[in-house]
């Protein structure tokens, strides 16, 4: 059966100015006389990631380990310096609250906007819409331009619409860390019915108890480069050492979210 993420020795790399210029006018000077010096920085080395549909996979790892250079590279806003990525799918990726919300249309303009982004067709989202304003609990502020919202409002609208758009791939990055108890749980119970549908979900997270409590794999990611895939229980304990996995691993077999 062919995957739906399939990532093959991927590497990407950035360069970085050593000596950043004081001005645009002595940056172009400097570019013209060849005198910028670059450092490579290496977010991604060589990974490799294979995600068989419907499954849920968890990505983990320090800061700065490459996690989010990979959803990027999986959602198109990057393109790898090397190696090969397939996904097959409509993908729905929450890499970043406001990506893709213009700040001045309201929610529920952005809704349409980002729904037709997705490939959905206005009389889709018309159809989907009391569901989306529903989940999101955003109340009237829905009529407002999104520049004007907390962060917690916005990662309600943007989850609302990103489990309602039909997606047979979710792409979760951190957004789950925003928002109230409440809310996150209920996060969590439509990621477990997108789950029970067959959807392919993908999660970097820094918590560790939903990571575990959702994960049929975990992916350990440092400095670019994999540490560690597989049983979930075995690549926390791998992650954060034995005496902390057990709390993690008692906490998620409670269905707890884990303490902030």
């Amino acid at each position: 059966m062919d995957p739906a993420i399939l990532v093959e020795d991927v590497s990407k790399t950035f360069r970085i100015v050593r000596q950043p210029s004081r001005s645009l006018k002595e940056s172009l000077i400097r570019l013209l006389r060849r005198e910028l010096v670059y450092e490579t920085f290496t977010a991604l080395d060589r990974v490799s990631l294979r995600v068989e549909k419907g499954e849920t996979v968890s990505i983990i790892g320090p800061n700065g380990s490459g996690k989010s250079t990979l959803f990027k590279l999986l959602s198109r806003v990057m393109r790898p310096t090397g190696g090969r990525i397939e996904v097959r799918g409509r993908i729905s990726p929450l890499i970043e609250l406001s990506a893709g919300f213009h700040p001045e249309l309201s929610g529920l303009e952005n809704v349409f906007l980002n729904a037709g982004i997705y490939g959905l067709r206005r009389r889709d989202v018309a159809r989907k819409l009391d569901g989306i304003r529903e989940f999101a609990g955003i109340g009237d502020f829905v009529f407002s331009p999104v520049r004007t919202y907390s962060s917690g409002m916005m990662a309600r609208l943007a989850f609302a619409l990103a489990i309602n758009v039909d997606a047979e791939v979710l792409l979760v990055d951190e957004v789950l860390s925003v928002g109230d108890a409440a809310f996150q749980a209920r996060c969590l119970q439509a990621i477990e019915v997108l789950k029970a549908a067959g959807v392919t979900v993908l999660l970097v997270s820094h918590d560790l108890t939903t990571v575990a409590r959702i994960s049929d794999r975990v992916l350990l990611l440092d400095r670019g480069v994999v540490r560690a895939e597989g049983d979930p229980a075995q690549v926390i304990t791998a992650y954060v050492g034995p005496e902390r996995a057990k709390r993690i691993l008692e906490r998620a077999a409670q269905g707890a979210a884990v303490p902030r």
